[in-house]
């Protein structure tokens, strides 16, 4: 990318002035640690003067010099440490022909030197100041222009196809994109709109998540704008003294409209753009002042001239609402996460000049990435060119999708990381817990792949479940089901193992969320019904909930929520009971294979609930038998009886005793009848 310098520039190299400055730094140094190194080996003692005439009287004194009134006077005695020279000084406190006299009558070899004390300390003075000036003008420069161009706007400018980027490289933002080229066409052909009374809006603000192509809007918006393109971030604007921010929007709006028409983008406008009102961290005077301007400069520009400003911000609540208010920024533009269409759509994009086989399904890949933006959709594309490479492939295939997907969401396997068996069988068991409650109820998501392998994002395993569609909206039976499944891990561990394992943590956390969001925001607690108890207060960053309401309710609120956590893993237990021969089963083979796919889950799953309906089909004919041969024996019984009755007045005490045989019979029939209906 080509960029123009800042006008402050002036064409200059600003290697040249970073060398001098290291040149003079250096040069500075060197002379205070000469001038310290001189001033240790030639150290300088003041002494009376009678002193000095004391040395003189006795010969010792080996050399003198006279500085106007200072005398500096070495002795002959022995140096306390060889190579430094002992200088002492004293006050002349005789007229000089007097000290000549007694010089040379000892004959000591003296000197005398012209004093230039004032020159020098102007010179010194000057040369410290000059020396001051030019640092001080290079930390100036490296924050914005130097001492005389200190509130100078450091804003880039681009022009036509600088960027390198245009909206065909914008997919995924269908909405966002048609506006902004509403607003390119307008600078491209004015008279279509002016022709009907139609104003150029004054400003647009991109709003939406990090990483929605925010930025790369404005720069596609720099490569077809054909106008002078001014790009800068909201933290450009802040410096340590106070007032630079304020002067440098003016000089931002003042080259702007020298160049009009153009456009001004401002990346991060929250960084100056933060409401004044205190609850936001406003009382910065620095922030506060060159708000101020910018919304001066927004107010005071004719938007006839073709002036635009685009501005992008991910944290809209907490800009100042004069900033946003329309003749300002007059369109809100939102730049939300791309739904199943713009995914696929992106990763088309991304994948242009990437070497694709024939297995690639980047529908499948769009479906199985659903809450994903664009820089994370370009990762992938570029984590599965990278995988392709290292495993010896000419082009990415499906498989390399699929893995790149999961390197992005849960990180790389950490194939270093050795469980113990024991551990194998809990992470196990686990996440055939989650698959199994999941595929057990109607309303979970269909599991995509079970695995026990760890992961450099500290999973130990997880189970992936794929939609079958792209869905905006959940129903209550859909977020029970997620609150069982969610638990079902956990439940697992009980049930097998008579014991829990902190591996469950981010389940816990997940179900808590969900289950405190049924409560507070969607309205689907009997206990409190519909009023909402929470409000959002980041919604494209963290989207954090706070509660509004009092500490009794919130009270409340945490009782329901542990009620329908208690009902979820009760559900969940009972389910994996019901299952257990299936949860046994599977994990045992998960465990032998370490990693297996949706459909090899759902093969064992149906083969076992297939025996198991044969078992019990078994189990209904043999009850259906016993329960016809226990009718025959009953109508065998009362045929005897009957006999018996008709014969007793006839066969009398004769005919007695088989009377109470003829019951046995029916019996052994029924006895043998059973076997031959199981064979």
């Amino acid at each position: 990318m080509n960029e123009r310098k800042p006008n402050n520039q002036n064409g200059r190299n600003p290697n040249y002035n970073q060398i001098f400055g290291i040149i003079l730094t250096a040069g500075l140094i060197t002379l205070i640690v000469v001038m310290m190194m001189s001033n240790f080996m030639n150290r300088q003692t003041t002494v009376p003067y009678n002193e000095f005439l004391d040395y003189l009287e006795a010969d010792q004194i080996e050399s003198v010099t006279v500085e106007g009134s200072d005398i500096y006077f070495t002795l002959k005695s022995e140096r306390p440490i060889p190579g430094m020279v002992l200088t002492l000084t004293t006050v002349r406190m005789e007229s000089g022909d007097q000290l000549t006299l007694r010089l040379e009558r000892a004959g000591v070899t003296y000197e005398q030197i012209e004093q230039n004390t004032a020159l020098w300390s102007i010179l010194s003075t000057v040369l410290m100041f000059g020396a001051l000036i030019f640092l001080m003008n290079m930390m100036m420069r490296r924050m914005g222009g130097g001492v005389m161009g200190v509130g100078k706007s450091t804003a880039k400018m681009y022009m036509q196809k600088e960027t390198g980027v245009t909206f065909a490289d914008v997919a995924g933002q269908d909405e966002a994109k048609e506006s902004l080229v509403e607003i390119v066409d307008f600078l491209h052909n004015p008279g279509r709109y002016t022709h009907i009374g139609a104003k150029l809006p004054k400003g647009a603000l991109l709003v939406g998540p990090p990483g929605t192509g925010k930025t790369l809007l404005a720069r596609a918006v720099a490569g077809e704008a054909h106008v002078p393109f001014y790009s800068l971030s909201g933290s450009d604007f802040v410096e340590m003294f106070v007032g630079v921010g304020a002067s440098r929007v003016r000089d931002l709006f003042k080259q702007a409209q020298d160049n009009a028409p153009c456009i001004i983008f401002i990346d991060e406008v929250d960084a100056i753009g933060k409401s004044r009102d205190s609850r936001f961290g406003g009382g910065n005077d620095e922030r506060e002042q060159t708000l101020n301007q910018l919304l001066s400069e927004m107010d005071g520009f004719d938007s006839s001239k073709g002036l635009l400003v685009l501005a992008a911000t991910n944290r809209p609540e907490i800009l100042d609402p004069a900033l946003l208010r329309p003749g300002r920024f007059d369109r809100r533009i939102i730049v939300d996460k791309p739904d199943l269409k713009g995914r696929v759509d992106i990763l088309k994009v991304h994948a242009k000049n990437v070497a694709l086989d024939e297995t690639v399904d980047l529908d499948a890949i769009a479906l199985a990435t659903s809450g994903a933006v664009g820089s994370d959709l370009a990762n992938m594309i570029n984590e599965a060119a990278i995988l392709a490479v290292k495993n010896g492939r000419q082009a990415v295939s499906q498989k390399d999708l699929f893995e790149a997907v999961e390197v992005v969401l849960v990180g790389k396997e950490k194939k270093d990381r050795v469980l113990s068996k024991e551990e194998r069988r809990i992470v196990s068991y686990h996440e055939v817990g989650h698959a199994l409650v999941s595929a057990l109820q109607k309303d979970a998501e269909p599991v995509q792949k079970i695995t026990i392998v760890p992961r450099t994002m500290g999973a130990l395993g997880y189970v992936m479940q794929v939609p079958e569609e792209e869905k905006y909206l959940n129903s209550e039976k859909e977020l029970r089901a997620m609150l069982v499944v969610s638990l079902a891990g956990r439940a697992s561990e009980e049930i097998v193992f008579d014991t829990v394992t902190t591996g469950a943590a981010n389940d816990i956390e997940k179900a808590t969320k969900i289950a405190r969001a049924m409560v507070t925001q969607f309205g689907m607690s009997e206990k409190f019904g519909l009023i909402g108890l929470a409000t959002q207060e980041d919604q494209y960053l963290s989207g954090r909930m706070v509660l509004n309401c009092g500490e009794a309710t919130a009270a409340e609120i945490d009782q329901e929520v542990m009620r329908m956590l208690k009902e979820a893993y009760a559900e969940a237990k009972r389910l994996l009971r019901e299952n257990r021969d299936a949860m046994d089963e599977i994990a045992e083979f998960l465990i032998q294979r370490e990693t297996i796919t949706g459909k090899e889950f759902m093969d064992i799953l149906h083969r076992i609930q297939a025996k198991r309906t044969a078992t019990a089909a078994g189990g209904t004919a043999d009850a259906a038998g016993m329960a016809e041969a226990a009718g025959i024996a009953g109508t065998a019984k009362a045929v005897g009886k009957v006999d018996a009755v008709g014969t007793a007045d006839t066969a009398g005490a004769a005919q007695g005793a088989p009377a109470e045989a003829v019951p046995g019979a029916p019996e052994q029939s029924g006895a043998t009848g059973i076997p031959s209906q199981d064979a």
